[in-house]
């Protein structure tokens, strides 16, 4: 057996020992459904999963993953809608508090995007996918197209967050509770290299360390 298979079905043992034991009761009571506080929209990057990061319990946050972490705007129509429909039921069905984007520096799908020739690259789904993102690559380019290759992907990665939260907004079941009081969006940027989460300041325009030094103490 391939040992990459093997290392998931031992961690599946670990899994159904730590989870399902006679000691253990949360799917005892998630078998009869879920209540979730919060939906995480994420990256698809392997190096980057929501719940390890958070160290979150199953149950806990409904989870949409995809490539750049990106919100389609609010668009109905006859064609497919994986994101918003996954959107939809969680902030209609089951009623989460928290819309979580989540971005990361070190991500291949900004990457791409922030490439010269990004429209010609060969791919038969990802470089349409990536269009959604086109605003915030403008951005990044007008403001600071003559800075540093780095600089402009880390600003890309959060502009990208920042775009996504603005999509989140043209849903009108959205706004509406956001507007109540009923609900939240936040931006949250996870710097892989430094081991830091950053949450989006509305007022002071920034991304804000969200766990400080003393946490790891």
């Amino acid at each position: 057996m391939d040992p990459a298979i093997q290392k998931m079905i031992h961690g599946f043992r670990h899994f159904r020992k730590t989870y399902f034991s006679d000691s253990t009761e949360l799917y005892s009571r998630l078998r009869h459904g879920q209540m979730p506080a919060a939906l995480m929209i994420a990256c698809c990057d392997s190096r980057v999963d929501p719940a390890h990061v958070t160290r979150s319990n199953p149950g806990e946050m409904f989870v949409i993953r995809n490539v750049a972490n990106l919100v389609p705007p609010y668009h109905p129509d006859s064609t497919f809608h994986g994101v918003s429909s996954a959107i939809e039921y969680a902030v209609c069905v089951l009623e989460v508090k928290h819309i979580i984007v989540l971005g990361h520096s070190g991500c291949g799908g900004i990457h791409t995007l922030m490439s010269e020739e990004w429209h010609n690259h060969p791919s038969e789904f990802l470089t349409r996918w990536l269009t959604l993102a086109e605003p915030a690559r403008h951005r990044v380019k007008e403001r600071l197209g003559d800075r540093p290759e780095e600089l402009q992907l880390r600003a890309c990665e959060e502009s990208s967050i920042l775009l996504s939260m603005e999509n989140l907004m043209t849903f009108p079941w959205i706004r509406e509770r956001v507007e109540a009081g009923n609900l939240n969006i936040h931006g949250w940027y996870f710097n892989l290299h430094e081991g830091e989460l950053y949450d989006y300041d509305s007022e002071k325009e920034e991304f804000l360390p969200l766990a400080g030094e003393s946490d790891f103490l």
